[in-house]
């Protein structure tokens, strides 16, 4: 039998089996984007998955070489569209860092602010798809219904729901509203009600629990080994958060916790994100309570032209570890640009967690890895 692109020879582990080849995508609801995911398979039991990408590839880092760096901004909301604000911002704290340019105490609230209302957001659309993907479909009703506040939100500040673009240089394009801290308050209020509602719902389901505890477990090892970060990392008892760890913006100012898991299965990832919702609400209360005035960015510059040199920067979006590496040549452009991907980290460990379990399995699997195949597909 001639073997598909990337498979390597085993044995069939049942005999009284026939070991055939599934393609799952790449178009299929479960697997969360265009991703392909070959399965080679021994009856119902996974042998060995191999994913295959490119299907979305629009090579945004080679046209990051010809665009300002004011004009890349808009390209990093096209990777993780889930983590628009955060893949802003990581670019802009790398322009920052090569023209030291500081950023007023106004814009720098704003900024953890609108990611931890993405980053919520973010968990809410993850956790409605999860339970559509196991069959709650209420799940996804639900999750949707607290998410929409926030998009509008979004909507008001910069005009997009979806691939929004509003960080700059020195701070924001826009000031908030004033309607901004209002709102903020109801969704701090709807979201604390919501995730006791959602573990009504979904986390104390014992079908669920049966389908996600014991399933998919990642070792803290492997988690270590294959560059994981975001949830998946936290889930395997790796207690690692940018915003933790090596601080940037306000957040060494703010008081949260970093949730993690124990066992690193499915229900550990699951349990994580939804805590992690919860400290996000934290954050905003606290950055309401002490919101400043005064600018919310510093001078604006018509062109910037970064040092010749290279330059990082890193930032934790809802997904995890999203990183900016750009190399300077002294012109307006880069010389080259390079993105690192949560996503992309994330998902080459699929192949360790599925072995031996069944194409069921697989679904809760991916759904806990949360993966975005725009942010793999660059």
């Amino acid at each position: 039998m001639e073997l598909p692109a990337g498979f390597t020879y085993r044995p069939i582990q049942n005999g009284a089996t026939d070991e055939y080849f599934l393609n799952m995508g790449p178009q299929h609801p479960s697997t969360h984007g265009v991703l392909r995911l070959v399965l080679r398979l021994d009856g119902e039991n996974i042998i060995e998955i191999v994913p295959h990408l490119g299907y979305v590839h629009r090579g945004i880092e080679k046209m990051g070489e010809n665009q300002t760096y004011l004009q890349n901004i808009h390209l990093t909301d096209r990777l993780d569209y889930l983590s628009a604000y955060s893949n802003n911002l990581a670019l802009c704290l790398a322009i920052e860092e090569a023209l030291e340019i500081g950023v007023p105490e106004r814009g720098e609230y704003l900024r953890v602010m609108i990611c931890e209302l993405q980053r919520i957001q973010s968990h809410l659309l993850w956790w409605g798809v999860l339970g559509m993907d196991m069959g709650a479909v209420t799940s996804f009703l639900y999750g949707f219904k607290e998410r929409e506040p926030i998009t509008d939100i979004f909507e008001e500040l910069c005009g997009a729901r979806l691939t929004m673009n509003f960080f700059r240089p020195g701070g924001s394009a826009f000031d908030a509203p004033e309607t901004f801290l209002p709102r903020v308050r109801e969704v701090i209020s709807s979201i604390r009600k919501a995730v006791d509602e959602f573990h009504t719902l979904l986390t104390h389901n014992v079908i669920f629990q049966e389908r996600t505890k014991g399933i998919g477990v990642l070792s803290r090892e492997k988690a270590l080994a294959y560059g994981c970060s975001g949830a998946v990392l936290r889930g395997s008892g790796v207690d690692y958060d940018v915003r933790k760890n090596q601080p940037y913006s306000l957040y060494d100012q703010f008081d949260f916790s970093v949730p993690t898991g124990t066992t690193g299965d499915c229900f550990d990832r699951y349990l994580v994100r939804l805590e992690e919702m919860l400290q996000a609400t934290n954050i905003l209360e606290q950055a309401v309570r002490r919101f400043p005035g005064g600018p919310h960015r510093s001078k604006v510059k018509a062109q910037y032209k970064l040092p010749a040199g290279s330059y990082w920067s890193q930032v934790e979006s809802a997904r995890g570890l999203f990183g900016v590496y750009v190399v300077a040549d002294g012109s307006a452009k880069p010389y080259r640009i390079k993105y690192r991907s949560p996503s992309f980290s994330n998902l080459q460990v699929l192949s360790e967690l599925v072995i031996g379990h069944k194409i069921a399995d697989l679904v809760a699997i991916i759904a806990t890895l949360d993966l975005v195949i725009p942010d793999i597909d660059r």
